[in-house]
């Protein structure tokens, strides 16, 4: 009797001590959390949803720490699913554009003193987590500086991947919530290759992350296939002469990540002396014009292939909102607000990181293996393109998606948003296309209302409405 009493007295310490740890690691997590919570960011409107934002460490020994933006869903966050977003570059921030002129809920205004809401925010429909990705870029940051001479893709996936196990620790409510991720431009190498990783890691655990599908846009893909539809698309929206599109197409080989000097030259006249004063983003909007009436003109714009591809400049309905949101970030009191900058990095935040771009160090030639393997997994997976950017074009997605040689479930048709052709699409097994009419790089920034709509169908899984 009396060992059975010990046993029950050891039995009960031991939940005790048990109970003790597992209140201890909530109430650090619950800390954690809270320490994160933005209460309200200067010239913010009122909101019903929470924020949250800091940093997550990577690679402690080099000092490697990620920067992230939640912005959670104002109606039922907790039955809601988490989208990652990310922008491409290589080099550029996704608070820059994703979260503060694409399809996060705040806009930034013309005078760069505060913000406004945008009620096509995809946060009405899922909680928004904005990762700046990799080390270097926008808040970001690595102790160690040759971390930004030798990133690249495979590095950059490993990182992300690490961000979203630690940050789920400090967010446990979203461990089992379905998971997804989107982005564009050179996001369409990093968001296939994070889900590749995440499929590698739920192999390996016994608690797999929720991933349930990804969606890219304007993305990169395929150096080949990118490069072609880039040239036909310059050709056949007469924005190069007939010559240099012969010259282009006999000189280039577009199979190569590194062009001839030769080919350079082409691509530069081309650029120079025939494209004219347009944004190469959206071809049929207005440039950003300096105050002395010269056009803010781009030099880093390559085709595809090339790391240059995603750095971008001024563009947009109000091409001028990137330099907004340089002003805006650099604010002290905004990256108090967003717990950002607590290292006082000695230099200032950017939307994008030229450094880095320039110094890529591996990009895979194509993503279309990488597809393969996800739809094998029965992950979703949905591209979708803007149709005047001139820098990925449609027709290099096209060409791209098509080596695929995947069956048609639903033949090519017109999609609708509000009573007008919002673009078109064609659903194959294991992937949906769709094209958004007149929407430019960005998506969401030209055409947010469609945006919207896009991203609804991806989640729900079910085809673009018909009217």
């Amino acid at each position: 009797m009396k060992q059975r009493q010990i046993f029950v007295h050891l039995v009960i310490l031991l939940f005790m001590v048990l109970l003790r740890s597992s209140y201890g690691i909530m109430k650090e997590e619950e800390e954690e959390e809270e320490a994160d919570r933005i209460l309200k960011l200067p010239g913010q409107p009122n909101v019903s949803f929470e924020q949250f934002s800091g940093y997550v460490t990577v690679n402690k020994v080099a000092g490697r720490a990620l920067f992230y933006w939640l912005t959670e869903a104002p109606q039922n966050p907790q039955t809601k699913p988490l989208v990652i977003w990310l922008n491409g570059g290589p080099g550029c921030s996704s608070v820059a554009y994703g979260a503060s002129e694409e399809i996060g809920p705040f806009r930034i205004n013309k005078t760069a003193s505060g913000l406004y809401i945008n009620k096509f925010s995809w946060n009405t429909l899922s909680n928004l987590l904005f990762l700046e990705t990799p080390a270097g870029v926008g808040f970001s940051y690595t102790n160690r500086s040759s971390d930004l001479f030798d990133t690249g893709d495979r590095r950059t996936a490993k990182d992300s991947l690490e961000f979203i196990i630690q940050w789920l620790e400090r967010f446990p409510r979203y461990k089992n919530r379905e998971l997804y991720i989107s982005g564009e431009s050179y996001a369409g190498h990093y968001v296939p290759q994070l889900a590749k990783e995440i499929m590698i890691y739920n192999s390996k655990t016994n608690q797999p992350l929720n991933l349930k599908g990804i969606m890219v846009g304007n993305a990169v893909t395929d150096v080949y296939y990118d490069n072609l539809g880039t040239v036909n698309y310059w050709w056949s929206h007469a924005m190069i002469s007939d010559q240099t599109y012969q010259q282009l197409m006999s000189t280039c080989d577009f199979h190569q990540q590194k062009e001839s000097d030769q080919c350079e030259t082409l691509y530069n006249y081309a650029m120079d002396q025939e494209f004219g004063n347009i944004d190469q983003y959206n071809i049929y909007a207005p440039p950003c014009n300096n105050s002395d009436g010269s056009s803010a003109t781009r030099r880093y714009m390559r085709l595809p292939h090339r790391p240059h591809l995603g750095f971008r400049k001024l563009y947009g309905y109000d091409p001028c909102t990137e330099k907004y949101a340089e002003i805006y970030y650099n604010n002290e009191d905004v990256q108090k607000a967003l717990h950002a900058n607590t290292t006082g990095i000695s230099y200032k935040w950017t939307a994008c990181n030229e450094l880095l771009n320039r110094n890529w160090n591996d990009s895979d030639k194509s993503i279309l293996p990488i597809y393969r393997e996800l739809m094998a997994h029965g992950i979703r997976i949905w591209v979708f393109s803007g149709d005047v950017d001139s820098v990925v074009p449609v027709t290099a997605t096209r060409y791209s998606l098509s080596q695929l040689k995947l069956t048609i479930k639903v033949p090519w048709y017109p999609w609708y948003v509000k009573n007008q052709v919002g673009g078109w699409t064609e659903v194959y097994e294991g992937l949906t296309f769709a094209t958004v009419r007149g929407a430019g790089h960005e998506v969401p920034l030209f055409k947010p209302r469609a945006a919207l709509q896009l991203f609804k169908s991806f989640l729900a899984g079910k085809p673009l409405p018909r009217s």
